[in-house]
């Protein structure tokens, strides 16, 4: 395996991770409550004017993030870079919300939204400012006039602990494990890597062990990049586990950055 800090940016690190672990993903992220999550985000979208119901969900996966926007009755269209995962999606949701694959770095022209996203993790696969840049560029050329755009990236917090350690779950009868090959002083703007595997057991299909590789943005690093893509930060909320978005961030205390912009 490649050392962390050897690794280029380029190259199909976040299709290969999702095309691997889409079997098992919503067994290993059944904790995550989107519900939850979105219900304490959107209202801090709202007051900076979203109207319309028009969504772009970027990373959706296997559509965990938009399936509370579809009970809410909004537009979905939703893209990711893993045909599985997408599979995955389609069949939870049928014709209910226009997908498509697609890579965030070379973001097709889908249309004008409301609100575009990209939410849980999707944009920590990217693995240089160069390439956040060109997914935020891509963003704002799909939102409508008076559009919004939110995206969270995980913190040092995030990196020295989760990517640091050793995580396992047991479901369906066998045991998914997460293999952080991280450090717990893990520098700023760092690429961190971690060895997932899924155990023999149960009736799943077997996963292949791989490697996710996600890059830390710092604060400062992600305002620049909005600024030359064309947008403009209207927030930055920091959070935990318990999904409260809470300023500023901290990244030693908080695990994820949302940020909430506009086209300037």
């Amino acid at each position: 395996m490649d050392s962390a800090a050897a690794v280029q940016p380029g190259g199909q690190w976040a299709e290969r991770a999702y095309e691997a672990i889409a079997p098992v993903y919503d067994d290993f992220t059944a904790h995550h409550d989107y519900e939850l999550w979105l219900g304490n985000l959107l209202p801090k979208v709202r007051r900076h004017g979203l109207r319309g119901r028009r969504l772009l969900d970027v990373g959706c996966g296997t559509g965990k993030s938009f399936l509370p926007m579809l009970e809410r009755g909004w537009e979905v269209t939703a893209c990711d870079i893993s045909p599985s995962m997408l599979e995955l999606a389609r069949a939870k949701v049928g014709d209910a919300a226009r997908l498509s694959v697609a890579d965030m770095r070379e973001l097709p022209a889908f249309g004008e939204f409301d609100l575009v996203w990209a939410l849980d993790d999707a944009v920590n696969y990217l693995l240089s400012g160069e390439e956040l840049g060109e997914a935020l560029s891509g963003m704002r050329a799909n939102l409508a006039p008076g559009g919004l755009l939110m995206f969270d990236v995980n913190t040092l917090q995030a990196y020295r602990t989760f990517f640091a350690e050793v995580q396992h779950v047991e479901r369906g009868g066998r045991r998914l494990v997460w293999r952080g090959q991280g450090s717990t002083d893990t520098p700023p703007g760092s690429i961190s890597e971690a060895r997932f595997e899924a155990e023999p057991g149960g009736a799943g299909v077997d996963v292949e062990t791989h490697v996710h590789r996600q890059r830390h943005f710092p604060e400062a690093e992600v305002r620049e990049l909005l600024k030359a893509s064309g947008l403009e930060c209207l927030d930055v909320y920091g959070h935990g586990f318990d999904a409260v978005p809470m300023q500023p961030v901290e990244e030693l205390v908080h695990s994820k950055a949302v940020y909430i912009a506009r086209r300037a």
